[in-house]
């Protein structure tokens, strides 16, 4: 299995999952200890900008996985792949 690279591409990808799934994500300074805020009732997710770019791709991922977002929603092959490998990184652990 290979894992996401912590690059902005990757980023974008997880972003565009969770528009799919009907989340926004909105990045501005706070004082999160997980370095994200999931605000309640909505589906919105805050992420600390100055997290570095590991920190917002584990914060992305840890939701998509919560989530529970399936294959048939997305309608593009690359993300299908990114959702794969994220559930599949679920099931290792």
């Amino acid at each position: 299995m290979q894992a996401l690279a912590n690059t902005q591409k990757t980023l974008e990808n997880l972003q565009a999952l969770l528009k799919i799934a009907g989340y926004t994500v909105r990045y501005e300074k706070g004082n999160f200890n997980s370095g994200f805020c999931l605000l309640e009732n909505t589906k919105t997710m805050v992420i600390n900008k100055f997290s570095s770019i590991d920190a917002k791709i584990n914060a992305l991922s840890q939701l998509i996985i919560n989530a529970q977002i399936t294959q048939e929603l997305i309608p593009d092959d690359k993300l299908k792949k990114v959702l794969y490998t994220l559930q599949q990184t679920k099931l290792l652990l």
